[in-house]
């Protein structure tokens, strides 16, 4: 039975690797972001900065080991066997958690997870206790540091709401300060702001850097014979007051004769800051755990006494973190960091969230986002409204943007946001963090970066009138994701623990099996999902200046959606006759992409009408009518997709014989005309849609005959009334599809003229 301890170690070590990995994917976000939004420095360089702060933050990162040991719960009233439980059910709960917020590219907190999975496990194991021995249940607060736990928890919850109104307010007065000419300003005014910002985000890093060596406990003349960590925290005034004015002269300097841009200083220190402050302060969240289950097996097995009379109060006691481990901890984040492209999509989230101007919303409004809009936008209207017009146009001026005529793909090639925005961002969540760690409270720092991140996007003006509803709707989803985090942590991390606590090895070895199929299938639904991303089929946006212009650009589109058509339509049809569930549940998916990608190219149609020349309007004409016929194609697809896949899945009577039978000859027949279509487009070979234009009265002719038949089968001989309402819509809707085709031939066979050499609009350089 000793052996299966070992084993649990052993296990325990490698879901520590596997979290570092998963975790260091998710909490990317955290100090990437700001960086990358702003584009001020290369992705390569942003990415060895990054590596050299997480690298030290590792190193650095002992003291906050604590939280994982008695932070929580209070080890003395539990056995060795119990904690061994309890860390098992919490590392199982904690990789498969995070991996599934991953995979779905939602920011959640470490902090959080690992917090209430330690508080579900440990409330768990203490009601076993309790019932074994027939206690009171209200006893359970003895064996849990609530204390410790409430303050927290509560610190947790209270960096939402302090995170964004400080980023808010930082931003506000950076922004009236600043304005959008920023680097066009007097040289002493950037030197200002570097010296403020490369101060608070310097001091940071002594309080994240230094308290956390072995070098923190020295004593030295030069500071009157005070410890370092003692001396960092009597002489605050005095040394942000050092800080502030050494970094403003650096910055003067840096600023006047090298011409740097001291943004990008600010950018690169504060990245290189919060990857410190990341590993220092979460690290503790990915092999907290493993490394308390290593330290109390020591314990045990020098104590010699068995292991469920083993008293945990070893765990009390503060044990120092061997740095090897701590280093190669660094060197799994380090490589994870590089080679993960979950973190890169998690990423994507906050940026286009916080992103200047329009992008294709992830997230759709609902009645709370509406509201609070709705809500700010009366009580912005009032405020304003107390203002005297001249300041409020002065600071209006000071909020103006600056106006880059780019089409809609090439405006999402800019920065998401400029570079003051991202110093605020990372100035305020580094100082946010640093009074966290100063006070040992584990902060979240995806709360405290997403947070200050929406509250400076919010003070920016980044969220207008056409965009705002779903920004504030995708806040919304993520910080319930985070609640939801903490529920299904608390509740998943019990269950857990009961099942091990009742199963032992075998339970075990069971849930180490299926989190290791949870987390292969999960991958692989991932790069199934990257994939669909990248498909050949994808859509591509107009930016030609003339119809025939046009018509050649969009001839890929058109072939796409077509060839698309062919396969959804053949796919609903086959999946009746088969009552194939699972084929008619993935076709109607497919319609549904569809019909999004089609709704881009409609989004994208005002900044293809901005570029065109007065000249050349006709081909805004063309495009408008182009995407009309597109759109009615995917709203037919959609419809049948829907509607088949909705009668097999409510186990409705199967379409009989002579229905399948007549569906499949007008498939047949649909499938010759979306193919002979499909290589006209791709060939390009207009003048060959005439002689598919004959055909159409002969295919209208052979679907109003189908109708009929129907007609006199319901008469006669049906009997099932939704049969006859599914036969009929699939008739009439493909009847329709068949319309909007043959429309769009008739508008390429019609605009397309051969002796006309297409014009496009100049690309910018």
């Amino acid at each position: 039975m000793d052996n299966i301890y070992l084993l649990m170690i052993i296990a325990l070590a490698a879901l520590a690797i596997a979290d570092l990995v998963v975790g260091v994917s998710n909490d990317a976000v955290n100090f990437l972001n700001s960086a990358i939004g702003s584009k001020a420095i290369s992705f390569k360089t942003i990415m060895i900065i990054a590596s050299i702060g997480i690298a030290c933050g590792a190193i650095f990162s002992s003291g906050l080991m604590e939280v994982a040991r008695k932070g929580i719960f209070n080890p003395g009233e539990f056995f060795f066997q119990e904690i061994m439980f309890i860390f098992m059910a919490v590392m199982i709960t904690d990789i498969l958690l995070l991996d599934f917020f991953n995979t779905l590219g939602m920011p959640t907190s470490t902090t959080v997870s690992i917090v209430f999975e330690l508080l579900g496990a440990a409330v768990a194991m203490s009601l076993l206790k309790i019932g074994a021995a027939n206690g009171d249940f209200s006893d359970v607060v003895n064996y849990i540091n609530t204390s410790k736990a409430i303050q927290i928890i509560s610190g947790i919850l209270l960096s939402v709401f302090v995170a964004f109104t400080i980023g808010a307010i930082v931003q506000w007065i950076s922004r009236l300060l600043l304005s959008y000419n920023f680097e066009k300003k007097a040289k002493w005014v950037g030197a200002l702001f570097g010296g403020i910002a490369l101060s608070s985000i310097v001091y940071f890093i002594l309080m994240k850097g230094i308290k956390g060596t072995p070098y923190a406990g020295e004593t030295f003349d030069i500071l009157g014979g005070m410890k370092i960590k003692d001396f960092l925290e009597a002489e605050v005034v005095s040394i942000v007051i050092v800080n502030f004015i050494l970094w403003s002269l650096i910055s003067y300097i840096l600023i006047y004769f090298t011409k740097v841009n001291i943004y990008k200083v600010i950018i690169g220190v504060g990245t290189f800051a919060l990857a410190l402050a990341f590993a220092g302060n979460d690290l503790v969240n990915f092999i907290g755990v493993p490394i308390a289950a290593w330290q109390s097996y020591e314990a045990w097995v020098a104590s010699g006494i068995p292991a469920a009379e083993f008293s945990m109060e070893v765990l009390s006691k503060k044990v120092p973190t061997p740095t090897l481990l701590l280093f190669i901890s660094g060197i799994v984040m380090v490589t994870t960091l590089w080679l993960s492209k979950k973190a890169r999509y998690v990423a994507d989230t906050e940026i286009n969230l916080s992103r200047e101007g329009e992008a294709k919303e992830r997230f759709q409004p609902n009645f709370i986002s509406r509201g609070l809009v709705r809500m700010s936008s009366n009580m912005s209207q009032y405020f304003n409204s107390l203002l005297p017009k001249k300041v409020k146009a002065q600071m209006d001026r000071r909020f103006d943007k600056p106006v880059i005529a780019l089409s809609q793909d090439k405006t999402l090639k800019l920065p998401a946001f400029d570079m003051v925005r991202a110093a605020v961002n990372l100035m305020v969540a580094g100082i946010l963090i640093s009074i966290a760690t100063s006070y040992k409270l584990p902060l979240s720092t995806t709360y405290v970066t997403f947070m200050v991140a929406m509250g400076t996007s919010l003070a920016d003006r980044a969220w207008g009138a056409e965009s705002a509803v779903y920004r504030v709707a995708g806040v919304l989803n993520v910080i319930g994701g985070w609640f939801g985090t903490a529920i299904i942590a608390f509740v998943a991390a019990g269950t857990v623990l009961t099942l091990i606590n009742f199963g032992k090895g075998a339970a075990i070895a069971i849930l180490l099996f299926t989190a290791i199929l949870l987390l292969v299938r999960n991958y692989s639904a991932y790069k199934k999902k990257a994939k669909e991303l990248k498909a050949e089929d994808s859509l591509n946006r107009a930016e030609s200046s003339s119809i025939q212009g046009v018509i050649e650009e969009s001839a890929n589109n058109i072939a796409n959606v077509i060839k698309r058509t062919n396969k959804i339509y053949t796919n609903s049809i086959n999946g009746l006759s088969k009552q194939d569930l699972e084929l008619l549940k993935k076709n109607k998916k497919q319609g549904a992409k569809l019909s999004s990608e089609i709704e881009d190219l409609r989004n994208h149609l005002f900044y293809f009408i901005k570029n065109l020349d007065e000249a050349n309007v006709g081909a805004s004409n063309f495009y408008i009518t182009t995407l009309a016929h597109l759109t009615d194609v995917a709203q037919s697809l959609e419809y049948i997709g829907k509607v088949s896949h909705t009668h097999v899945h409510n186990n409705h009577k199967k379409l009989k014989y002579n229905q399948i039978k007549e569906l499949k000859e007008l498939d047949i027949r649909l499938e010759k005309l979306f193919s002979d279509t499909q290589q006209i487009f791709e060939s390009r070979s207009f003048e060959d849609i005439g002689s598919k234009l004959e055909g159409k009265n002969d295919l209208f002719k052979l679907m109003s005959d189908k109708i009929e038949r129907q007609i006199a089968r319901t008469r006669t001989e049906e009997s099932s009334p939704k049969n006859t309402t599914l036969y009929f819509s699939i008739l009439t809707e493909s009847k329709d599809l068949v319309e909007v085709v043959f429309e769009l031939l008739e508008l390429y066979y019609s605009g397309h003229d051969s002796t006309i050499e297409p014009a496009r609009i100049e690309k910018p350089e």
